[in-house]
């Protein structure tokens, strides 16, 4: 009995502690099993309080979005395009650049209400906060909104629409269909997002062919668009809702190829037929949508225009789009001048994905950066561009837009070296600045300015330090501090051409955007 009894207390002890194992094989077989059970369990337990001990003995990580290491990543540059030789003021630009993603289902109104910025039940009581009716939900064509982590960061900055090819057939079996708008590289992600959380809510998840739904652009600086034609020539379905990013920025358009619509009408032109997607090709859609957009007799429609004339009127306003410009898991809503857009961002409605750092924000923090449109020129030059007229883009109504555009050229001459004057240089477009290049005053050092994001020809976008690079006066401060702006300083972008190759730059802030923190600050 003594050996026995030696093995059944050996079974206790650590493996490392342990006597010879042929002791272990003393007993029956259900006594060597329940030993052999039993030092699995020690030896499980002892590992895992060892990881606790190393867990808790050093930093915690940052906590991410769940997501963040599939749907956080910033695509990689699109391939470069010629800058357009001067701003378009008039035109018609097809986005390639922008898919659509289908979510239709009894559930996919209120699931959506969870998980993006914007509030589609604005006349929903609080008590039906967490489970509004149909009744309550918004009738427009279209909303600009966003996808938030947890942390309060953006995924995705996405256009929300009302499928108008279903309208009838929601509105009788209690459906509801959207279409997601978002850069073209990132559909398949946020479809993945979606999909991901749905869990057992009732809706379908689908990315749309591009032949199906076409994403555009039109805009007319010397009168508003309208559409007159009650019948596109081609019998298309489509759907207009202003831009609300920035005022005078222009229609968003989707156009629809009939074989896919059903019955349905839409708020800006609707016809049937039964043609098929291959008789829709893109160059007869534009010319339809030419023809359907005019302001008057006397008054042609804009001109077709290629996707980069769009973009650099983005930039002209201060717009950002997409995650080369809002990176993902970083980009912060109140930064990216959300919530100066209408109806972005719902401060009152319910909690969804991201809500409790935003709001916070909103009522309690102060935003010192935000995304800024940006001039370029050569370090060598010693005055600084002027937009005319007194202050920061106050020249005339249009404001900044229109005084950027009159500056604009499709590259800058760079000086190489330190930047102070000195000779020469080659050609430098703004598109070929390194992204996040940091932002500095010129021959002084401290912290930074801001950094640069893109850009095409000279001018480009920028998050900027509102207290260093412009003379807005940040909620409780007085200005004049040490560091504050000076209408006199100058700051560089580094090329990062190991040269030390630089180009000055100069942040405006949209008249939009003044107007839009004045009423901030009186509310």
């Amino acid at each position: 009995m003594q050996p026995a009894r030696r093995a059944l207390a050996s079974a206790s002890l650590p493996a490392a502690t342990a006597p010879n194992p042929g002791a272990l094989l003393l007993g029956c077989g259900g006594c060597r099993r329940l030993r052999l059970q039993h030092q699995h369990q020690y030896l499980h337990r002892h590992q895992h309080r060892h990881q606790q001990r190393r867990a808790f003995s050093r930093p915690s990580p940052p906590r991410l979005h769940p997501t963040a290491s599939t749907e956080a990543a910033v695509p990689p540059d699109r391939p470069p395009v010629a800058p357009p030789a001067a701003p378009a003021p008039r035109g018609l630009a097809r986005l390639s650049s922008r898919r659509l993603i289908s979510v239709s289902g009894p559930d996919a109104a209120r699931y959506l209400q969870g998980v993006i910025t914007a509030n589609l039940f604005p006349g929903a009581p609080a008590s039906k906060a967490a489970s509004p009716d149909l009744q309550h939900l918004r009738r427009d064509v279209g909303i600009y909104a966003a996808f938030l982590t947890a942390q309060g960061r953006l995924l995705h900055d996405v256009f929300l629409y009302r499928d108008p090819r279903r309208a009838a057939e929601d509105e009788a079996s209690g459906r509801t269909s959207w279409l997601v708008e978002v850069d073209a590289d990132e559909a398949g992600s946020l479809q993945q997002h979606i999909r991901r959380y749905k869990l057992r809510a009732r809706f379908d998840v689908r990315l749309v062919d591009e032949a199906e739904v076409r994403v555009w652009q039109a805009w007319d600086d010397a009168a508003p668009l309208s559409f007159i034609s009650p019948s596109p020539p081609s019998g298309l379905l489509l759907a207009a809702v202003p831009d609300p990013r920035a005022p005078n920025l222009g229609h968003r358009i989707l156009t629809f190829s009939s074989s896919a619509s059903s019955s349905g009408s839409s708020s800006s032109s609707s016809s049937n037929n039964n043609n098929d997607n291959h008789h829709h090709p893109e160059e007869t859609i534009a010319q339809s949508l030419l023809l359907l957009l005019s302001s008057g007799a006397n008054h042609p429609p804009p001109p077709l225009v290629p996707e980069a004339a769009y973009t650099l009127r983005r930039y002209l306003h201060g717009v950002p789009e997409g995650p080369r410009e809002l990176a993902p898991n970083h980009a912060l809503p109140h930064e990216s001048n959300m919530d100066l857009v209408p109806h972005a961002i719902d401060f009152r409605k319910g909690c969804y994905v991201g809500q409790e750092l935003t709001v916070r924000t909103e009522h309690r923090g102060v935003v010192r950066k935000r995304v800024l449109p940006c001039l370029l020129y050569p370090a060598s030059e010693a005055a600084q561009p002027s937009l005319g007229g007194e202050g920061e883009g106050r020249a005339e109504e249009d404001g900044v837009a229109a005084a950027l555009a009159r500056l604009y050229r499709p590259s800058v001459v760079r000086v190489d070296g330190d930047g102070g004057g000195g000779g020469g240089g080659g050609a430098l477009t703004a598109g070929g600045l390194p992204a996040e290049a940091s932002i500095g005053r010129a021959n002084k050092s401290g912290r930074s300015a801001g950094k640069w994001l893109r850009g095409v020809g000279n001018v480009g976008l920028a998050l900027c330090r509102l207290e260093i690079m412009t003379d807005v006066v940040l909620p409780g401060e007085t200005g004049g501090t040490a560091g504050s702006y000076s209408p006199g300083d100058e700051f560089v972008v580094d090329l990062g051409d190991g040269a030390g190759g630089k180009v000055k730059i100069k942040a405006f802030v949209p008249d939009w955007l003044r107007r839009g923190l004045a009423e901030k600050e009186v509310r």
